[in-house]
C-alpha cells in the first residue's frame, strides 16, 4: 500500500515552517507584508497592462514592441519577484484556510496560464518581432497573448482580493 500525503498534510507541513511561524506571530510582519505584496502587483501588472495594450496595437505609432519589452518587462520581473515571495510568506502563514477559499485554486490557475502565455508568446510570436514591429498591427498571436495576459492578469488580482473574502 502506498501512502499518499493528503493535501491538508502538507499544507499543515508549510505552516509549521520556521518562516510561516514568523509571519502569524511577529507583530507588523504579515500586514507590511501585504503593503510590500500590493507594491509587487503595481509593479508587475502596471507594466504588464502596458506592455498587453502595446501588443493590442495601441501606441504603434509611439514605441516598438521591442522597445516596450525593454522597458516595461524587467520592472514587471521585479515586481512579479516581490509579490511572489511576499505572497509565499503570507500563504505559509495560513496554508490550511487560504488554501479552503474558493478563490485561491483560481488564482493559482490564473498564474500559471499567465506564465504559459507569456512562455508561448516569448518563445514563439516574439522572437520574430524585428519582421512585424514598427507602425504595422501586430499579428494576431502577439494580440491574441496581449488579450489572454489582461485578462489573466485581471483575474488574479480579483481572486487575491478575494481571498480575503470567501
Amino acid at each position: 500500500m502506498i501512502l499518499r500525503p493528503r493535501p491538508y498534510d502538507v499544507l499543515g507541513w508549510v505552516e509549521e515552517w520556521w518562516v510561516a511561524e514568523f509571519v502569524r506571530v511577529t507583530p507588523w510582519v504579515y500586514s507590511s507584508l501585504e503593503i510590500v505584496h500590493l507594491l509587487g502587483l503595481s509593479l508587475l501588472v502596471g507594466p504588464a497592462v502596458l506592455f498587453d495594450l502595446r501588443l493590442l496595437g495601441a501606441g504603434r505609432r509611439l514605441i516598438t514592441v521591442v522597445a516596450a519589452a525593454r522597458h516595461l518587462l524587467p520592472v514587471a520581473w521585479a515586481g512579479f519577484t516581490t509579490a511572489a515571495v511576499s505572497g509565499a510568506a503570507m500563504f505559509a502563514a495560513g496554508a490550511r484556510e487560504v488554501a479552503a477559499t474558493g478563490a485561491a485554486p483560481v488564482k493559482l490557475a490564473l498564474l500559471a496560464v499567465a506564465g504559459l502565455n507569456a512562455a508561448v508568446f516569448h518563445l514563439g510570436v516574439y522572437r520574430g518581432a524585428g519582421t512585424w514591429d514598427g507602425h504595422r498591427r501586430p499579428p494576431r498571436a502577439a494580440r491574441a497573448a496581449g488579450a489572454v495576459s489582461l485578462v489573466t492578469w485581471t483575474g488574479v488580482v480579483a481572486c487575491g482580493r478575494l481571498i480575503a473574502y470567501t
